[in-house]
Formats: C-alpha cells, sequence, structure tokens
C-alpha cells in the first residue's frame, strides 16, 4: 500500500484542490479509481491571518505544529501543505515536527531545473512575495526570482484574500494576473510561479503569457510520487531485514 500523505490545510481552495489531484491523479500510478490514503486537517483560516497580520510566524508555526500531530496520531507518514505563504513558519518547527514535510518551494525549484528555466517571475500574497520563500530557495539552485512591484502585490493579494479564496473568480481579476505576468515577461521572465495555490484556479498555460508552475498541483504530485516510493522502499526495508 502507498503511504498515507498529510494535507495540512491553510486555505480551504487550495487544499481542496492539491486534495482533488492526489484523488484524480493517483490512477496512472496504482490502477483504476486508486490513490494513497489522504487526510487533513485544518484550522480556520481567520487563525492564520490573524498571525500573519501581525507578523506573528511562531503562532503560524504552532498552527502548523498542531495539525502536524493531529495527522501523525491518525497514521499520516508524511506531511504536505498547499499553502505557499505559511511556509515561512515551516523552519520555526520542522525540528519539532511529529512527520516530515514536502516543501512547496523546493518542490517548484526542482521543477524549474528540470524544465530548464533560469528566470522566474513570483505571484502570490503580500505576504509570500515580501518573504524569502522562493527567492532563497531560487537563489540556492542558481535560478532568478522577479517580485511583483508595490502595486501588483497589493492588487493580487487582494484578488487572492478577496475572490479566490472565497471561491470567486472575475475577469477583471484574470486581466489583472494577466497584466501582471506580461510585465514579467517584458523584464526577461522565461516562466512564472503561481506562489497561491488558489491562483491556478484561474491563470495556467492556456491564458498565461508566460508557462506558469502550478505550486499547488506540482506539491501534489510529488506527494503521490513520494508516497509510491516510500511504499517501495518501505518493503524492500523489510525484505533485506527478514530471516533467510
Amino acid at each position: 500500500m502507498p503511504q498515507h500523505i498529510g494535507i495540512v490545510g491553510c486555505s480551504a481552495e487550495g487544499a481542496a484542490l492539491c486534495y482533488r489531484t492526489i484523488c484524480a491523479e493517483g490512477a496512472p500510478l496504482l490502477g483504476p479509481h486508486a490513490h494513497p490514503e489522504v487526510s487533513m486537517h485544518t484550522p480556520s483560516l481567520a487563525e492564520y491571518v490573524e498571525c500573519l497580520d501581525r507578523g506573528d510566524l511562531a503562532g503560524v508555526g504552532e498552527l502548523m505544529l498542531a495539525s502536524a500531530h493531529k495527522l501523525a496520531q491518525i497514521g499520516a507518514d508524511f506531511l504536505v501543505c498547499p499553502d505557499n505563504t505559511i511556509h515561512q513558519a515551516l523552519p520555526l518547527i520542522a525540528a519539532r515536527s511529529p512527520l516530515p514535510w514536502l516543501h512547496i518551494a523546493e518542490v517548484v525549484a526542482e521543477e524549474a531545473v528540470a524544465r530548464g528555466f533560469r528566470r522566474l517571475g513570483l505571484t502570490g500574497t503580500r505576504w509570500l512575495v515580501d518573504s524569502e520563500v522562493y527567492p532563497g530557495t531560487l537563489a540556492a539552485r542558481g535560478l532568478a526570482c522577479v517580485r511583483p512591484t508595490e502595486a501588483e502585490r497589493d492588487d493580487t493579494h487582494r484578488i487572492i484574500m478577496d475572490e479566490l479564496v472565497y471561491g470567486r473568480f472575475q475577469e477583471r481579476s484574470v486581466t489583472r494576473f494577466q497584466q501582471l505576468i506580461g510585465r514579467m515577461k517584458d523584464e526577461g521572465c522565461e516562466a512564472v510561479i503561481l506562489g497561491c495555490t488558489e491562483i491556478p484556479l484561474i491563470i495556467g498555460d492556456a491564458n498565461s503569457p508566460l508557462p506558469t508552475f502550478d505550486s499547488t498541483r506540482l506539491l501534489a504530485r510529488a506527494a503521490l510520487r513520494r508516497a509510491v516510493e516510500g511504499a517501495r522502499s518501505e518493503l524492500a526495508q523489510a525484505g533485506a531485514a527478514a530471516p533467510r
């Protein structure tokens, strides 16, 4: 059996897209209708927003850690968090976590290297694009990161937090993201990171001026691979330890 995936949720739309992707894309790896066991814990989004608004990353980390412990108690083998913004707090709690995590920015960076892109634009909440979650991760692999302007940060933050997290999708918001990505293309970006797990609900390769890195689905696919490969590794270790 594949390993049990634990999802540490934050916003409903992004967590749901990650969950659906894991379930829908399990069949090619595991057979018709099959997918790994998946469990998710999500506190109220308001608790995260309150911490982020006051710059309390320690508080964000404690919320993540509480979810991690609950998922560990029901049998999860490893964790993913389909929310880019709160990855700022992961280094604060990783050593105390009962389970290992896949890091969303590292998954995206690995995909960028594999596809040969060197200069990437970043979109997301203001909390994310002001942080080093992506610039630091990309720089470690020799990749450049272009952030939005101040006005663009304000616009995209509003769209994400006032519309996308509520499942509201408006054409003018699609146009605003297209304008932002078009400007990044003019600045020499080769691709763009959809660095909020809701952005793929309105922007993708079909309507973006640049190739996109869908952080939500990339994380879900990495979790699928980890679940399958982890189970194979455990099986091989058990076989090696069995008496002969």
